[in-house]
């Protein structure tokens, strides 16, 4: 039998099968895909085959079928290990505040360049602008405009006040999408929003630190009334990178990937090489100074966000 994981809980896994019916299954023994060294084999939105136990209503899952794609990053205590986000997704989202949380751009582009190299198409939601100050609106419009010059569709939404909700659910239609984004920045509140039905628990901004409190402990799929699937995942404090080589980081960010072929060297990876054409972009402020540190970071490893 063949059905879809719509919940990981670690051990358990809920799977929806063809005629819509849940069945709780479970893995036996270890289970591994293609080397992934990973802390949650199976992940929601995997398409599995399944055999229902002996005198049970329980399953278990006996293969995966190959993933269109998939989204990961290193585990939070294990970092030798990684952690499957989802599988099979249309379009990730990225949900980007400028306070309460506070999103570095060097996460926005660990995250982008992480869907870029996995193939999923992404879009960044500006989110809690009915919230900002005159000046914190011209510092989002600013990284809005940079992330469209690169490419990026960008929507400027409030889930709180329901501001531009129509345009993400024309987005969502009839795919199966994701949320990303830090604790605090509205994910839950935006799947109400656009589903009103499911009514996810929220919970306010913590004060004394100025962030989001985890509504969220298990990615899990909801289905849209108006067609398409929905993939809440916990928020998440930093963002890992997970076996990318020097290399091929470039390949992840396209407005530096475009000037590749102008370096004078061929294996230039723009860091200090002399007439290397992405450092004069830099200079020239062709490519934004924020992004390039973004690549820089990745290159070295370090995982802060400033």
């Amino acid at each position: 039998m063949q059905g879809i994981v719509i919940k990981s809980t670690g051990s358990w896994y809920k799977v929806r099968s063809e005629e819509g019916k849940i069945i709780d299954c479970r893995i036996v023994g270890k289970f591994r895909l293609d080397g992934i060294k990973s802390t949650n084999p199976v992940a929601v939105g995997d398409v599995v085959h399944y055999e229902m136990e002996p005198e049970s209503e329980t399953g278990v899952i006996r293969k995966i079928n190959p993933r269109k794609n998939y989204l990961i990053r290193k585990s939070v205590n294990l970092s030798k290990q990684t952690h499957i986000i989802a599988a099979n997704i249309d379009i990730a989202f990225i949900l980007i505040t400028l306070q309460n949380p506070q999103t570095f751009p060097a996460f926005i582009d660990r995250f982008l360049a992480t869907a870029q190299a996995y193939r999923i198409p992404a879009i960044l939601l500006f989110n809690k602008i009915d919230i900002y100050d005159a000046f914190q609106l011209q510092e989002k419009e600013e990284l809005k405009t940079l992330y469209e010059k690169i490419g990026y569709t960008c929507l400027d939404i409030s889930a709180e006040k329901g501001i531009n909700i129509k345009q993400v659910q024309e987005l969502m239609k009839d795919k199966t999408t994701l949320f990303m984004g830090h604790s605090g920045v509205g994910k839950s509140t935006l799947i109400n929003a656009v589903e009103p039905g499911l009514n996810l628990k929220t919970k306010p901004i913590s004060d004394s630190h100025n962030q989001g409190q985890h509504t969220t402990t298990f990615a899990e799929m909801f289905a849209l009334s108006f067609g398409g699937y929905i993939i809440d995942t916990p928020g998440i404090k930093g963002y890992g990178l997970v076996d990318f080589s020097k290399e091929e980081i470039s390949h992840f960010f396209p407005e530096i990937f475009a000037l590749q072929g102008k370096c004078k060297y061929y294996n230039c990876i723009h860091e200090n090489e002399p007439k290397c054409a992405v450092i004069e972009a830099v200079e020239n402020g062709e490519i934004a100074y924020s992004r390039y540190q973004s690549y820089l970071q990745m290159l070295e490893e370090d995982e802060t966000y400033r």
